[in-house]
């Protein structure tokens, strides 16, 4: 059944979390951190933005729901794929094909082989 709305609305931004690579940057860089903080109002976060899980990039009510948030396979699962350095932009390009190809170190070329096979007889 289509959506009512179009299809933008199908779109979900309400239960938006950052992405892993914002994450990750968020874990090795508190300036990163602070800047995401920063663009929220602290009235308008859940707890007054006290209680916050930075690997799900979450805020919550209470430190008792933050402990049992942590306990979860949810975030033990946000965790284990933090473990993991995220693909850089290099990568990504390299895996669509788009960037300079790593062919290795250049030994010699066919002409040069041809060459001294052609000086030896």
């Amino acid at each position: 059944m289509p959506a009512i709305r179009g299809s933008k609305s199908k779109k979900k931004t309400r239960r938006y979390v950052r992405d892993l690579d914002q994450v990750h940057a968020d874990l090795h860089d508190e300036k990163h951190l602070s800047q995401f903080k920063d663009t929220k109002s602290i009235e308008d976060l859940p707890g007054l933005g006290q209680h916050y899980c930075t690997e799900c990039a979450k805020w919550f009510e209470s430190e008792l729901n933050l402990e049992a948030h942590q306990k979860k396979k949810v975030h033990k699962r946000k965790v284990r794929q933090l473990r993991e350095e995220p693909y850089s932009h290099r990568e990504a390009e390299a895996g669509r094909g788009l960037a300079a190809p790593d062919n290795g170190k250049r030994t010699t070329t066919v002409m040069e082989v041809d060459d001294t096979a052609a000086a030896a007889n």
